[in-house]
């Protein structure tokens, strides 16, 4: 597999608003969002995207369900590599299993467009492979100011 970029960081917060509390109010990071949802930002100098990301959002995204299952350590952060196109996605988590890793959810496309694999470290962090069509676009020619 070819990595392209760090595509994504966030971290997993069991306690939403002490997260926000610490890198939207002391830090000044630009997040953005609604109530106790995901908050995040693409405009976190040196990093495509950073958020803070509720665990029980982390679950359903991995499981399905709001509750992380009590035979995993419970994620710190999350992690995603960005690769070049979508089929890369499905290769790499296969790849990753030949090595001897265990997919916490194999391939598949996110309702906004995201295509994604992930596994968890037995040190808490949620490692992605991902395609974000987002970041493969063409902004344009600079504004001329």
């Amino acid at each position: 597999m070819r990595v392209d970029m760090v595509a994504t960081v966030a971290v997993i917060a069991s306690v939403p608003s002490e997260s926000r509390r610490l890198f939207m109010g002391a830090l000044g990071l630009p997040l953005e969002g609604e109530g106790d949802g995901y908050y995040s930002s693409g405009s976190v100098p040196g990093c495509k995207h950073f958020g803070v990301w509720p665990l029980s959002e982390a679950a359903e995204a991995c499981f399905g369900t709001p509750q992380w299952p009590s035979d995993l350590i419970v994620p710190q952060a999350s992690i995603e590599f960005e690769v070049g196109d979508p089929e890369e996605v499905e290769a790499a988590g296969a790849e990753l299993e030949t090595a001897g890793f265990s997919l916490l959810h194999p391939a598949r496309t996110e309702p906004w467009g995201q295509v994604v694999t992930r596994l968890l470290t037995t040190d808490g962090l949620i490692v992605g492979v991902s395609y974000i069509p987002a970041f493969h676009q063409d902004p344009g020619p600079p504004a001329v100011a």
